[in-house]
């Protein structure tokens, strides 16, 4: 298991934490029936455990710590549209603004946004140069639901989106992005959907479309348009989906398609909210799943991109399980065995209509590229 074990460049900085979502009823505004508001889902104090968790944990020896210039507005116009960028910048002054019905906007926000988008620049261009082989940028707020022109889900900017483009400007051919988090990667899927050099990978709950700011489905039948058509791969896993389904899901669909495709670089979003104790996912993977997820995309790296992997933090909710699944996927990514027990899973890893799922998951892909 250790013969990977190597450092693990961390990229982060405590600005991200000035992105204030406030309180609420979840992600929406206080309820006036009742006299307790929870803190958003998407808050500081979720990453400052996972911080927390990799500075004062039992891997914190294997990690160097890293900061970034703040993403500039040429690099994130790189990815996003110029017009929209000046948007986010002037919602800024306001003191509190909803870009979406979920997602609050305000003072710190924007630079905030910008520290993000940078961080997991950082990271790769980490990789790319050649100054370490695996890097882990630790974002907030997250970007993979993002689109060109279009807040959504948390989301403003893509950070994963900006960092690819940026990598291209230096000469990067071939990128491929898998993303793990339990929500449809739909503003990266937007961003590259046309686009045959990016191969754009979301295996996630089969929520579908919702809304206005995501009318993308998720579906296994959206592969990409024009040159793209082929380069965009979806897996929507069925409710209740745990460990065997993810990582069969990874064996059987990802790598196949990612050995085909043979990127320079491998892009990981990775998110924790698939797992079973989330307040955003309703899925079960546990602590050992997304050791089982690191170690499957440190693998995958090392037999094809020459082992550059860069990981960019997405989602995860659960203000103390995320922070212990993103430490075990570092482990995995690490190739080191697990070192915390599992505090709370105890959930059967329910398989019920895998068989089925990941068969109409392929056929329904092979059909539309046939057409």
């Amino acid at each position: 298991m250790s013969k990977f074990s190597e450092r693990l460049a961390v990229f982060f900085d405590e600005r991200i934490f000035d992105h204030d979502t406030d309180h609420g009823f979840f992600d929406g505004n206080a309820s006036p029936y009742l006299p307790v508001a929870e803190r958003h889902p998407e808050n500081a104090e979720r990453v400052r455990n996972m911080h927390g968790i990799l500075a004062n944990g039992p891997i914190k020896d294997h990690i160097d710590w890293h900061d970034a210039p703040v993403a500039s507005e040429a690099a994130m116009g790189l990815f996003h549209d110029d017009a929209y960028l000046k948007e986010l910048a002037a919602l800024a002054a306001d003191r509190k603004h909803w870009c979406t019905s979920t997602t609050p906007f305000g003072p710190g926000s924007y630079d905030a946004v910008r520290v993000s988008a940078g961080l997991a620049v950082g990271a790769a261009e980490h990789v790319w140069l050649g100054k370490g082989k695996i890097a882990y940028a630790l974002c907030r707020p997250p970007g993979h639901h993002a689109q060109p022109a279009r807040t959504d889900g948390y989301c403003f900017v893509n950070n994963i989106g900006v960092a690819i483009e940026v990598l291209r400007a230096k000469g990067l051919r071939r990128a491929a992005v898998i993303d793990w988090d339990v929500h449809h990667g739909n503003g990266t899927q937007a961003g590259f959907y046309a686009d045959p050099d990016i191969l754009t990978i979301s295996m996630h709950m089969d929520h579908g479309a919702w809304g206005d700011s995501h009318p993308q489905t998720g579906a296994a039948d959206e592969v990409g348009i024009d040159a793209g058509k082929g380069a965009n791969l979806n897996i929507p896993l069925p409710y209740g989906s745990g460990d065997s389904a993810h990582l069969r899901a990874f064996d059987e669909i990802i790598t196949p398609a990612v050995q085909a495709f043979r990127p320079q670089v491998l892009v990981v979003a990775a998110g924790q909210d698939a797992n079973q104790f989330d307040p955003n996912g309703r899925q079960n993977v546990t602590m050992a799943g997304f050791h089982g997820l690191g170690l499957r995309a440190r693998k995958l790296a090392a037999e094809l991109t020459d082992g550059k992997l860069v990981l960019v933090q997405e989602g995860g909710y659960s203000i103390s399980y995320a922070a212990y699944c993103l430490h075990a996927t570092l482990e995995g990514v690490l190739g080191l065995r697990s070192s915390l027990d599992d505090p709370i899973a105890f959930l059967p890893d329910h398989t019920h209509g895998l068989e089925a799922a990941l068969r109409e998951i392929l056929e329904t892909r092979r059909s539309v590229l046939e057409l």
